[in-house]
């Protein structure tokens, strides 16, 4: 028996997969359409050939795996995902899934209580951050369509990708040296009365850097401006913020109650496979937007069906079941979902505190959240790019158990000026090791991933 996270995952599929074939049969037997029908050995070998495939992947489910913002979901997302799957509802509207639209309703209540929203907000589950970001920012157009769209310089470019789809202007905003957006910078702008919604990035997708919200909400205010919130990666830190992560970024995670618009993804914290994104708006008068008309769509129900509050047409039921089952088992509290949130901060935290006494690693800067970057000790450029390119090669190399698999993250000199380093600038730019802690094994595998990198190090550097 297959054990995972102290369940036994295959009797959990085999619980759900019963359950569902039980449902399908009270409806009465009906003859299979021969089309439909498959030989079971060569389904069987299409599906060994398949899994054979999968083997060309790295291991993402592994805290050997510290590189990119990837990991497996919850065995009971997957158990719910599959049992909903198997009937495949679809959360346009409560005709198409009147038991998965209710499970959405659910959910999405239970994370604007998270965020400090009123219990009167629109919002839906989506299929990525993406789509989510798309929805928030063409709502930002409808409202203010002659007005720009301001982000950080290191906001995801998503940002920058949707404004062009959506024919608005975008604004990148200068950095700090902690990674966060300039408030100096942004009133620059917002002093132009060209800026019509500001975004925030809450746990930057490169750095985990936590855009100083409290204040750009003032000075949204004060200016007129909109405020987005993207959360994406950051947003279920929430739960922990006020006992776990630094004053200051609780301070910035508290703000979230005043922001005009938030989106999340549950693919990242909430233990969901993808695609799985939220989208919440504080106004519900910004559903007139999205009026349509469907005329063979909406019958057995009178209230609100998603289809008619969201861009997307069809969305997985499938989706909403695996994040209402997850949180009946972690809900959203601390000593829930928040549990697995505490260690990955502490991970970052204490492989940070590795690398300020290594004599051959140091940190970019103090992490914020889960996203660690650091860089190999050496006088160049030209030398940081190509060491910690070498680091990323060989620490991924040799059997699976020994592989430690990192990422890079690109930075220019002065980047590195403002951290305080001094590095001969031969270079325009240079790549630097970053590691994404998001998994709660981390916090006990940190001292064997720097152990190994720190040795990688150390022969390269000599």
């Amino acid at each position: 028996m297959t054990q995972i996270d102290n369940l036994n995952f295959p009797e959990l599929l085999t619980q759900v997969v019963g359950a569902i074939e039980n449902l399908k049969s009270s409806y009465g037997e009906f003859a299979t359409h021969p089309s439909m029908k498959s030989d079971q050995a060569k389904v069987s070998a299409v599906l060994e050939e398949l899994t054979d495939r999968l083997e060309n992947n790295f291991p993402y489910f592994h805290p050997s795996y510290a590189a990119q913002m990837l990991k497996a979901p919850h065995p009971v997302a997957v158990a719910a995902y599959l049992a909903t799957m198997m009937l495949n509802p679809n959360n346009h509207s409560i005709d198409s899934s009147p038991a998965t639209t209710q499970m959405e309703r659910d959910v999405l209540k239970q994370i604007a209580a998270m965020f400090g929203y009123p219990e009167e907000f629109l919002g839906h589950l989506t299929s990525s951050g993406t789509t989510a970001n798309l929805e928030a920012l063409w709502i930002a157009r409808e409202l203010q369509p002659t007005k720009k769209i301001a982000h950080s310089a290191d906001a995801h470019y998503t940002h920058a990708r949707m404004s062009e789809v959506l024919g608005t202007t975008n604004v990148s905003i200068a950095t700090e040296s902690d990674g966060r957006m300039s408030l100096d910078e942004l009133e620059k702008e917002l002093k132009t009365g060209e800026i019509g919604t500001i975004v925030a990035t809450l746990g930057t997708t490169g750095l985990g850097a936590v855009d100083p919200l409290a204040e750009i909400i003032e000075l949204a205010k004060k200016y007129g401006a909109r405020v987005h919130v993207d959360t994406a990666y950051g947003g279920f830190f929430k739960l922990i913020a006020d006992n776990h992560l630094a004053p200051e970024t609780a301070r910035h995670f508290a703000a979230l109650k005043d922001a005009d618009s938030i989106v999340v993804d549950p693919h990242k914290h909430g233990l969901q496979p993808y695609g799985s994104g939220a989208v919440f708006f504080r106004d519900i008068s910004i559903g007139k937007f999205y009026k349509h008309d469907s005329p063979y769509t909406y019958f057995i129900s009178d209230d609100v069906h998603f289809g008619e509050i969201q861009l997307e047409c069809s969305r997985a039921g499938a989706s909403a079941a695996a994040i209402w089952a997850t949180l009946k088992v972690f809900p959203l509290t601390e000593q829930g979902l928040g549990s697995a949130l505490i260690p990955t901060v502490n991970a970052a935290k204490n492989w940070h505190k590795l690398l300020l006494d290594s004599d051959s690693l140091m940190p970019y800067q103090k992490p914020e959240l889960d996203i660690l970057t650091y860089l190999p000790r050496v006088d160049s450029l030209t030398k940081l790019d190509e060491i910690s390119h070498e680091i990323l090669v060989q620490a991924g190399s040799g059997s699976k158990a020994q592989q430690i698999h990192l990422a890079t993250y690109i930075v220019k000199p002065e980047a590195l000026q403002a951290r305080g380093f001094k590095l001969n600038a031969d270079a325009k730019n240079a790549r630097i090791l970053r590691s994404v802690l998001m998994k709660p094994e981390h916090e006990t595998w940190v001292p064997a991933l720097h152990n190994k990198v720190q040795e990688i190090a150390r022969k390269l550097i000599r």
